[in-house]
């Protein structure tokens, strides 16, 4: 039996493979996509755009941001799979577009473990913000104004960046505590809701707030109501927190923006990744811009420590959609 084309074989595959190693041990090798599942001018997208920055030179190469909205975030998580396993994709999500989308959206088809949490970058609490000329200056007021106007037959409005995101769950959950109902909009991002909340065409929703809310708040262009907090936000003071009356009391919410990648992507060049976001969560400039966002920047994460808070989403996110019954569209 002759065994040369055996042994070229082996040698072929050898080499292949010797290759793969070289070529992820040089990651990156050209720019890296930074996927944000959501329109430019949010909070996603300012807090993309000040990572990426510093990224980048930690990487030693370019990182391009890509802003795509739609579906709660699922158009851009599954463009983030359907690219290849490689790390040049790096999905900026949360657990409304990983977690809670495959939920609610029935022609979403991957699931939270197609992904891998690469880093936890920060914690945002959040906020209830009105229109400007929103007669409530409180919880206990809002409670009042949402319940009167259920009763009436004209629900308060509430916007969220998608059906089945954590925010369009906090409103069912906000609307069930208060025993009321409110009318639920969906859009495709934090961007075009501010739009028509300043025009007035609608009432309510519970975000993440940043620099661009405070500065509209200070303008009296939007009304801030309420945090969803034991204690007042120290960006906002002026603000109530929840517990300071009864009708939302132990109402408390903050959500984690984190790195992903496919759950196939080669373990070193997860591992670069890794350790490129855990020098850029180190960056004094960073964590002073992020804290201007009204986010809590998180401690560096090895990848076990990573990927063990996604599994714990997971399971508090289904719970709190399984808790209002929230089913598939």
């Amino acid at each position: 039996m002759n065994t040369l084309p055996v042994r070229l074989m082996g040698l072929l595959c050898g080499l292949g493979m010797a290759a793969s190693v070289m070529a992820q041990s040089a990651f990156p090798s050209r720019p890296v996509t930074m996927m944000v599942p959501y329109p430019a001018g949010g909070v996603s997208d300012l807090i993309a755009r000040k990572v990426s920055t510093v990224l980048g030179k930690e990487l030693g190469q370019p990182v391009v941001i890509e802003n795509l909205g739609g579906a709660g975030g699922a158009i851009a998580a599954q463009k983030t799979l359907n690219a290849p396993s490689d790390g040049y994709l790096l999905f900026q999500g949360s657990p409304n577009e990983l977690i809670l989308a495959p939920l609610a959206i029935g022609s979403v088809r991957y699931r939270p473990e197609d992904f891998r949490q690469v880093q936890r970058v920060a914690t945002a609490p959040l906020v209830v913000v009105a229109r400007k000329d929103f007669p409530a200056r409180n919880a206990d007021e809002l409670a009042a104004v949402v319940r009167k106007a259920a009763a009436d037959g004209r629900p308060v409005t509430y916007a969220s960046v998608g059906n089945g995101s954590f925010y369009h769950l906090l409103g069912e959950q906000m609307a069930k505590a208060l025993g009321a109902s409110m009318l639920h909009v969906p859009y495709k991002g934090g961007a075009p809701i501010l739009q028509d909340m300043l025009a007035g065409r609608i009432d309510l929703f519970i975000t993440p707030y940043g620099a661009p809310h405070i500065a509209m708040d200070k303008e009296g262009r939007l009304k801030f109501v309420a945090a969803l907090s034991a204690q007042r936000q120290p960006l906002i003071p002026h603000v109530p927190a929840v517990d300071e009356g009864n009708a939302l009391k132990g109402f408390h919410y903050t959500i984690g923006t984190g790195y992903f990648v496919k759950a196939d992507t080669p373990e070193p060049v997860v591992q670069a990744l890794n350790v490129a976001l855990g020098k850029v969560l180190a960056d004094a400039d960073l964590r002073t811009a992020l804290a201007a966002q009204g986010q809590v920047v998180s401690d560096p994460m090895n990848l076990k420590a990573a990927q063990d808070a996604y599994v714990k989403d997971m399971t508090l996110y289904r719970g709190i959609a399984h808790s209002i019954l929230l089913r598939s569209e």
